[in-house]
Parts: structure tokens; sequence; C-alpha cells
């Protein structure tokens, strides 16, 4: 098993007891003169950090700043329910377009801001916005694909059988798939379980299948048509999907019939102990793998490839979901507080140190410099392709969890042998429809589609 720390389960517990009693914990606008500070956050690996640069914020500002933590599972209805509160919070999450569209009428206007002035321009550009205005600003960049590990490849290559002669041959899904072919059908002299690690799609882990890489081949749909949203899709490269999907299946240490019930701390167990080469996550992974059997100049990362024409000049998927909002009913000197101490946590040395090496967070701000990087391997691998000249791939957004749940659920009973493909198929296709019709009729609105061509 994975060596693991599990403070961040207690902390996320302790924190969401007292969520209950927010409003009781919580400073009257009165209570300081320079206004304060009321932070729902929805991180609970992280509270521990965030409450250090609170503590530390107020002793140098003299400012109050509340932090308050609930999870991911009830956090958007604690949010809700906090916003309607007299003491309700002055800065916020929002990840992803349904939950952005339930709290917008709450969002003060961020372009004008000095935190928004800072942001990288590729920060910038994922903003999330309502007609002219600025709503929410990204305070992570996460970055997700195929992770590897080096240490395998290279004994690999020093095979007769070896289809490539170093990890750099593997140019494109081609190559990739030829390669973890090779190495599964020689798993024996390689000493592995198998060549990938197994597509897991029990709830603890199926979000890198219903979720993340259900999100290329639709990022790629839109792409084609140079736009970055649509309410109905063609599904035009769900065969390619298929093709990777199939490939991890096989070529894996579980029996595809057991892919149903396999937890997603097995499967990652099975890259971090060194039993498989190739693993399908993000950069956040590190904290599962680091201190196991890979060391950290052995990870490596691909993009996520899987025989889409032209994925080969794109970078591995950059992800910012998760960002910041201001709560527009606060008072002047609250939001001033407020939107200041977002500044300081992106500018100030505490502040980067703490985001950057504590939380680990790759901050998409230019105050970051070349010192202000989180000691994460994984990161600087998804960074190196930017640099090389590779184009990105941002993360689009997907309707909600029902449309997660029609994939998985028809996933699993394909992988398992009691379903056919074209079920999955429909699930992508129809379900996307029919919730992003169903997100309408709820919130109002769809999400803005951009040029890509302009």
């Amino acid at each position: 098993m994975v060596k693991k720390k599990i403070k961040f389960i207690a902390a996320a517990t302790a924190m969401l007891m007292s969520v209950g009693g927010m409003s009781a914990c919580g400073l009257s606008s009165s209570d300081n003169d320079k206004g304060q500070v009321y932070y729902l956050n929805s991180k609970p690996e992280v509270v521990d950090q965030f409450q250090e640069l609170a503590d530390e914020y107020t002793k140098e500002t003299g400012i109050q700043v509340n932090v308050q933590t609930a999870t991911s599972d009830n956090y958007e209805s604690t949010l809700t329910s906090e916003l309607g509160k007299s003491n309700a919070p002055t800065m916020f999450n929002v990840s992803g377009y349904p939950s952005f569209a339930k709290v917008k009428q709450y969002l003060e206007p961020m372009q004008k801001t000095d935190v928004y002035g800072l942001l990288t321009d590729e920060g910038k550009e994922v903003t999330m916005s309502d007609d002219s205005n600025t709503l929410t600003i990204p305070f992570v960049a996460e970055y997700n694909g195929i992770i590897y590990n080096k240490k395998i490849i290279k004994n690999y290559c020093t095979k007769s059988y070896a289809k490539i002669k170093s990890d750099a041959d593997i140019i494109n899904y081609s190559v990739l798939k030829s390669v973890v072919e090779d190495m599964q059908a020689h798993k024996d002299d390689l000493g592995l379980d198998g060549a990938f690690a197994s597509p897991g799609l029990d709830t603890s882990g199926s979000w890198r299948f219903d979720d993340h890489m259900a999100r290329i081949p639709i990022s790629a749909e839109f792409r084609d048509e140079g736009k970055t949203f649509a309410p109905e899709i063609t599904g035009k490269y769900i065969g390619q999907y298929k093709d990777f999907f199939d490939l991890q299946a096989n070529n894996s240490p579980t029996d595809k019939k057991m892919l149903g019930s396999k937890i997603n701390d097995e499967v990652v167990s099975e890259f971090a102990l060194g039993r498989v080469a190739f693993l399908t996550n993000g950069t956040w992974t590190y904290t599962q793998l680091k201190g196991n059997d890979v060391a950290d100049d052995d990870l490596g990362m691909l993009p996520y490839w899987m025989g889409i024409p032209g994925e080969e000049d794109y970078s591995v998927v950059a992800i910012y979901e998760n960002q910041w909002g201001v709560n527009k009913n606060a008072s002047d000197k609250d939001k001033k507080a407020t939107l200041n101490f977002m500044k300081w946590m992106v500018s100030s040395d505490k502040g980067k140190k703490v985001m950057a090496k504590e939380m680990g967070f790759a901050v998409p701000y230019t105050t970051f410099g070349d010192d202000d990087k989180p000691n994460n391997p994984l990161i600087a691998a998804a960074q190196s392709y930017t640099k090389a000249g590779k184009k990105t791939i941002y993360n689009i957004y997907v309707p909600d969890q029902e449309w997660k749940n029609g994939i998985c659920g028809t996933l699993t009973e394909y992988v398992q042998g009691t379903g056919k493909w074209d079920a999955v198929e429909n699930a992508f296709v129809d379900g996307w429809k029919t919730e992003w019709a169903n997100n309408k009729k709820a919130l109002g609105s769809l999400p803005e589609s951009k040029d890509l061509n302009s």
C-alpha cells in the first residue's frame, strides 16, 4: 500500500464540524475598523497551510482572517447556506461552471483589482466571466496526463526486443501503444505486473476516466470547430478514447471483470511500488508517490495521447478549476481587506513560500519566479511542454456529476462484458445534451463559448 499522510483527513473532519457553527465563528464588521476576511475554503488537504497564512497576515496587519473549510461533497450546499447569512464569507472557492452559475450573482468584478493584474497571461485566459466582468481568478494550476517511470523505460530499452531506444522516442500514440503492448508481452522478463496501472472504476478513482480523460475527445472536437463550448457534441473522437481505455484495460495487472471494484489507492500503489510503467493521473498524485519506490528523477509525464489527429502539437492538460471569488455584498472595507489578503498571498515572501513549497501549488501569478516553484517533479515535467512550444490544452467545462456517472456506469458494464460500447458512446453524446439542458433549466444559463480562431 502506498505510504500516505493522513493528517488532512483529520483536519477536514475537524473543520467540517466547525462549519455548522460558522456564524458564531465569524466576526462582525464592526470588530475591526480595517475590515475583516472570512474565507470559505473547499480544499481540506491544505487547510493547515491556509490557516498559517491567515495567522501570519493577522500578525502583520492586525486584520482578522477567519478560514473555514468544507469538504468537496458538501461544499456547495455549505457555501449557498453561508452566502445567505448576514455575516457571509468575503471570499470563497468556485470550481467549474455549474458552481459558478449558482453563485455569480454574489461575485465582485475583479478585472480592475491589483491581484488580477498579477495573474500570468494564461491565468487571465482561464478566469470565469459574465458579460464584460471577470468574476473569479485562479489560484492554482494543476496538470494531468500519462505519468511514467523513466527507470522502467530505461531498463526496457536495454532489451533486444525493445521498440524504442529511450523515452524520448515516445513521440505519439502509435509509439506509446506499441511500447505498452510489447512491455506487457515481456512483463515477466521486465519484472512487472503489467505495463499500465489498472483503470480502476471504483468511485474513489473513476474520475480519471469519466471526467479527466473523458474531456480529451470533447476538447478536440471543440478545437476542430474553433470554440470552447457547445451544448451538443457529435462524439467524433470517442473511438480514440475507446482505443486508449482498451489499451490500459488490456495491459494492466487486474482482470477486466474486477476493474469496477478496483480502488484508487490500489491503482496508485501499483505505480508507486514500481510494478507498472504507466499511470494516467495528475500532478497532485506526487504526494502519494514520493517516499516509495519511484525516485523523483524517474518521474516523467506524457500528454493524453489517444490517436486524435494533431494531438502531438499539444501539451498535457492544464486545469485551473480552483478559483477565488469575492463577495460583492460584503462591506467596502471587508472587500478591500479581502483583496489585499489575496494579493499578499501571491506576492509576499511568506505567501509564496507557503503556497508553492508547503501546499505544492503551481501558482499562476507573475510574482512567482524560478525560486518559487513547488518541489514537484511532475509539475516540472508538465510545464516543460509549453516551454518547448507545445500548445496548451485547457480544461473544458462538463455539465455535472450525472453525466460522469452515466459514463462510469456504462464503461464498467462494457469492461466487464455485460454491456456494449454503444452505451458508453450514448452516455457521452446523449448525456452531454441532456445534462446541459438540465443545467440551463436549473441555472438559467450556459457557459460562454470563446472563439479559438480570433
